[in-house]
Order: structure tokens, then C-alpha cells, then sequence
């Protein structure tokens, strides 16, 4: 099976986050419904920097987790019965950071999903700067229709 690659422009049509908070800019679906791998290049530019730390630029650790996250909800919502789709946290747990991300850093995320039943998920990620792990979590998700409570 050829893999799909979600450019930047793609997965603003199949992922809802934006500036800001779009954190990936590219993602392969190494695996349907099973593996993916994303791209976030980190540019000093990021506005978190400006606090996080002024003097000694270092990317929050949840903004890794959360680039992991939109990874996985890439893979899902990419396809196209997912349209009508969003995708939720539910909780993260066996969260590591290793070493700091850095601008001019270059993000691999690995998402590989653990088990997925109905609406819920279960996923495990890991992020890579030049083969290095530097962060690694797992994380639970559901899959909800866009016209849910809030809407």
C-alpha cells in the first residue's frame, strides 16, 4: 500500500488546529489506522518563545505532546468517513521528557496506535531530534461527530 503524506495545506483540511496552535507540519500515514509519522520544524519565530524562556528558547513539553496528539489525529480524520469528525484528549500518562527541543530543532513524531475500540483510542508517541529521543508519551482519545454537545 503506497503511503499518504498530509503537507502542511492538507492537514489544515483534515485537522481543525490553526496558527498557533497547528503544531506539525507534515505527516506520513506509514500504516492506516495504525502508524503515522509527523514533521514539526521548530523555528525561534513560535510565539511561545517569547515566554518559554525569553533567554534560553525551549519548546514547552506539552506543546511535544500535543504535536503527537495531532499526528494521530491526522491519521484518523484524514479519511475520508472521518469528515464530520473530531478528535479529543481523554488523558496522557507515562509522559517523559529526555532532552530539550530547541529552535532550529527538527521534530520526528511516531505515532503508533496501541488499540482502538468504537469511538476510543489508545496511542503511543515518541519524538525524535536527529534520531535522539527527546520525548515520549502515551495518550487516550475519542472520536466524536463535529455536531456534539458544543455545537
Amino acid at each position: 500500500m503506497p503511503l499518504t503524506t498530509l503537507n502542511y495545506d492538507a492537514l489544515k483540511k483534515v485537522i481543525p488546529h490553526r496558527y498557533p496552535f497547528l503544531l506539525i507540519d507534515k505527516v506520513t500515514i506509514t500504516e492506516e489506522d495504525k502508524s503515522a509519522t509527523g514533521i514539526k520544524c521548530v523555528s525561534g519565530n513560535e510565539p511561545f518563545f517569547q515566554g518559554h524562556f525569553p533567554e534560553h528558547a525551549i519548546m514547552p513539553g506539552v506543546l511535544i505532546v500535543e504535536a503527537m496528539a495531532q499526528v494521530a489525529c491526522a491519521l484518523f480524520l484524514s479519511k475520508p468517513s472521518a469528515s464530520n469528525k473530531l478528535a479529543f484528549f481523554m488523558g496522557m500518562e507515562e509522559i517523559k521528557f529526555r532532552k530539550p527541543v530547541v529552535p532550529g530543532d527538527r521534530l520526528e513524531l511516531k505515532i503508533e496506535i496501541l488499540n482502538m475500540r468504537s469511538k476510543f483510542g489508545k496511542a503511543k508517541g515518541e519524538a525524535f531530534v536527529e534520531g535522539v529521543l527527546v520525548t515520549e508519551a502515551q495518550f487516550s482519545f475519542a472520536i466524536v461527530d463535529k455536531e456534539g454537545p458544543q455545537g
